[in-house]
């Protein structure tokens, strides 16, 4: 599931996305646009530009932008820095993974199982998801429940 971290992050993410190239915002601004406790951004921005999709700059002209072209920031990659593995339960992540305490059968677990397809399914999208792509995407996109990719 989805944080608000991670959804703070998305939001932060597209605003930049939407700046002309060379300009950047302050976080206060970002903040502002979107609705986000600006403490709590300054964090998620932080955490962003150290996993290299942000860079910053101090002063007066300062403020964050984009590390990368849209294009080269995938979604996947975004939300596994603010909010960890895709997988819904420990023992489906492939980078974390955790048996539960109450399982003697790993590899035969029907929930684990079923829970491996889930992650599968949401690491697909995704990863295969730019940044670029998820700025442009309309509320058509979306049809009875139905992402277009």
């Amino acid at each position: 599931m989805l944080t608000k971290k991670g959804k703070y992050g998305l939001k932060a993410l597209v605003d930049l996305a939407q700046l002309a190239p060379g300009e950047t915002a302050f976080v206060t601004e970002i903040a502002t646009r979107n609705n986000i406790p600006k403490k709590f951004l300054d964090t998620i921005l932080l955490e962003l530009r150290n996993n290299g999709m942000l860079r910053s700059k101090k002063g007066p002209n300062g403020g964050y932008s984009l590390s990368k072209p849209a294009g080269e920031i995938m979604i996947g990659q975004v939300i596994r820095a603010l909010d960890g593995p895709l997988a819904p339960i420990r023992c489906a992540s492939r980078t974390a993974f955790e048996a539960c305490d109450d399982c003697s059968d790993p590899a035969g677990c029907q929930v684990r199982l079923s829970m491996t397809e889930v992650r599968d399914a949401i690491a697909s999208i995704l990863d295969n998801m730019t940044l670029e792509q998820f700025v442009s995407r309309k509320g058509s996109d979306i049809e009875d429940g139905v992402v277009s990719v």
